[in-house]
């Protein structure tokens, strides 16, 4: 089994070396895929430094800032892999959880794994409206994929490369991850949920998504259930 590591960045040049050295310690054949989104903070020249010395690591870059879903677009157009995990690069999801994403894929249950914040994992204590609105969007997104997840908009979601191929996805930003949940659930792809941590980090801190994101998700979550 071969993993895919496809890995969006846009300015995280404090924390992209320590996310690769976290994901390369993860006991898989893998290879890792980064998209740059038209950094400008030095992450580039930290990336060629990087890809230089690693034989696994993949590096694409962005012509201008496009956004995570056409990040994510470009970077699964490479995978090699038999399965494909989504890692964001801020530190806020620990890559030691692999293992239990990957499990009910390895056995035979799922086509999909959802990493839930919300199902009992250790997190830091964060900002009371940004779990209401994150609530919001996931009943919301259920009640139009009838589904029952307990967190949608999760970065961490896992997936058997064959589970691309049905997807035609077309969302540039935050609004993949109700997109990528209406459509799994429309073509009838198995979906576990298991538990993990989150270390979330202040807007101080790096912390990119906001208000208007959420609204937009609003939008892409009517958009995919009636419109595409």
């Amino acid at each position: 089994m071969k993993l895919s590591v496809v890995i969006p960045v846009f300015n995280e040049v404090r924390t992209l070396e320590e996310i690769i050295a976290r994901v390369q310690s993860v006991s898989y054949d893998k290879e890792i895929v980064i998209i740059d989104d038209y950094s400008t903070d030095g992450t580039v020249d930290l990336l060629r430094k990087i890809e230089a010395k690693s034989g696994n690591v993949k590096v694409l870059y962005h012509d201008r800032n496009r956004g995570k879903g056409a990040a994510l677009r470009m970077g699964f157009a490479k995978v090699t892999g038999d399965i494909v995990i989504i890692q964001d690069a801020d530190l806020e999801y620990d890559p030691r959880e692999y293992p239990q994403m990957l499990e009910p894929i390895l056995d035979g249950r799922a086509d999909v794994v959802y990493g839930s914040r919300f199902l009992g994992g250790p997190h830091r204590v964060m900002f009371f409206w940004h779990y209401v609105g994150n609530q919001f969007l996931t009943l919301l997104s259920n009640m139009m994929s009838n589904l029952n997840l307990t967190d949608m908009e999760t970065c961490y979601k896992a997936f058997r490369k064959e589970v691309l191929r049905d997807l035609t996805l077309k969302s540039d930003r935050f609004g993949f991850e109700p997109e990528f949940t209406l459509k799994v659930a429309k073509r009838k792809f198995r979906i576990y949920e298991v538990p993990i941590s989150y270390s979330g980090r202040t807007y101080e801190e790096g912390k990119k998504i906001n208000w208007k994101d959420g609204v937009a998700a609003i939008f892409a979550i009517i958009r995919f259930r009636f419109m595409d």
